[in-house]
């Protein structure tokens, strides 16, 4: 099982744990539950919550949540843990959030729902590895991100496996939308692609599952590939524990790389800001940079709204709200402009009748009075783009050299060939 662990040695793990193993961070998994009973996640896993109505959230009867929880934290079993499944943070803690007893039954409501228990735990850490299209903004599982991001979480999801576009919750500002790659690096097809953050491996990835006779399978997966990056986070932030989750997601994305897929550009639609490198996200020589972070955020507000018992409105709601608004502002300036015409009306008979009477016209002062500039657009928000860095060459960093890294809010120039 070891051997068919390929990400490991893609990673140069045994190398990368000399530096980080992720203790001291809990990583959420919102998901079909974790199996705690798992040789490889015995001791890893914490208390969690069920919100299926009254289950266990040590219970997996489908194993997809186990599956990710080994990818994260496995720590393997037996003879000097030789056996099993090895996480890529074997020393971080998983929190189980179970939101769904299969993988295709996930709500928004309750997954939202389930971020919030997560920050609220203390989770710095959460794993999304399931799409939904309910969950787009302006729903309750955009003001559970923003809800999170408010509270320095990192939110990293997978953008689907349906060779379409990036699905929901990937899809939502702010969050690490992870694509897959295959074994030779290469972008997987069918991984879905367009607001990417960063790829990882998603093909032949061998995990736990309790469903099994064995108690492991291999599959393919963005969901996969949201663990192992969930995993990189977990490394960094304990390594880093002053840095912001902004910070944390800047060093994910500056020391990601193409590697051998030459003529991309960052952000590419399929692989991001590159791989992401959890050897050199961890000895990389680069600058906090700004708190919030080089993704754009969700507005603060969207997490506090009034309207349902999570601080949330329905689109509905906020629909009859825009138009209650906008009439208001349409009576305002009915109002506003008789204000004006009357006063140009008198004005101008007063005029009229100086002139008749001998006396004189509107002086410097008179006349209609100056229109406002009315309220300037501001800017749309989107996906913040960064310029190009050149790649890194080789993985990891040569003994005893430090790679240096550019400043990345300075202007750069493109790198052909990147």
């Amino acid at each position: 099982m070891r051997d068919a662990q390929w990400p490991l040695t893609v990673y140069g793990a045994e190398k990368v744990w000399k530096t980080s193993q992720g203790a001291g961070v809990t990583v959420a998994v919102v998901d079909t539950g974790v199996d705690s009973s798992q040789p490889d996640l015995t001791g890893q896993v914490l208390q969690g919550k069920d919100f299926t109505g009254g289950g266990n959230p040590h219970e997996d009867t489908d194993g997809h949540g186990t599956g990710m929880a080994s990818l994260i934290a496995g720590h393997g079993h037996g003879a000097n843990n030789a056996d099993g499944v090895m996480g890529l943070a074997p020393k971080a803690k998983i929190l189980p959030v179970r939101v769904a007893a299969t993988g295709s039954k996930i709500t928004t409501a309750t997954w939202a729902a389930g971020v919030r228990y997560a920050v609220d735990q203390g989770a710095s850490v959460i794993n999304l590895s399931f799409g939904d299209d309910g969950g787009y903004l302006g729903s309750k599982g955009a003001a559970a991100i923003a809800y999170a991001q408010e509270h320095n979480v990192v939110v990293v999801s997978a953008t689907g496996n349906d060779s379409g576009t990036v699905t929901y919750p990937a899809a939502l500002p702010g969050v690490v939308a992870v694509s897959g790659v295959d074994k030779d690096l290469g972008f997987w097809s069918d991984s879905n692609s367009g607001k990417v953050t960063v790829a990882a491996p998603g093909v032949e990835l061998a995990q736990a599952d309790p469903k099994t006779k064995s108690g492991y399978a291999v599959a393919d997966g963005t969901s996969g590939s949201a663990a192992y990056v969930s995993a990189i986070v977990a490394l960094l932030r304990s390594k880093y524990p002053d840095l912001t989750a902004g910070q944390i997601i800047n060093r994910l994305v500056k020391s990601a790389s193409f590697l051998n897929n030459t003529g991309k550009k960052a952000p590419d639609k399929e692989l991001g800001y590159g791989i992401a490198r959890p050897g050199s996200a961890l000895t990389m020589d680069i600058p906090k940079g700004p708190k919030e972070g080089p993704l754009a955020q969700a507005s603060p507000s969207t997490s506090t709204q009034s309207g349902s018992a999570s601080g949330n409105e329905s689109p509905s709601q906020a629909a009859k709200k825009d138009k209650s608004s906008s009439n208001g502002i349409l009576l305002i300036a009915g109002i506003a402009a008789a204000v004006i015409i009357l006063g140009v009306v008198f004005a101008v008979i007063r005029s009229r009748r100086n002139r008749g009477s001998g006396g004189p016209g509107p002086g410097p002062g008179g006349g209609m009075p100056p229109h406002g500039t009315g309220y300037p657009p501001q800017p749309p928000t989107g996906y913040q783009q960064y310029p190009n860095t050149p790649p890194n060459q080789g993985y990891p960093a040569p003994p005893g050299q430090s790679p240096q890294y550019p400043n990345p809010y300075a202007q750069q120039p493109p790198h052909q060939g990147q």
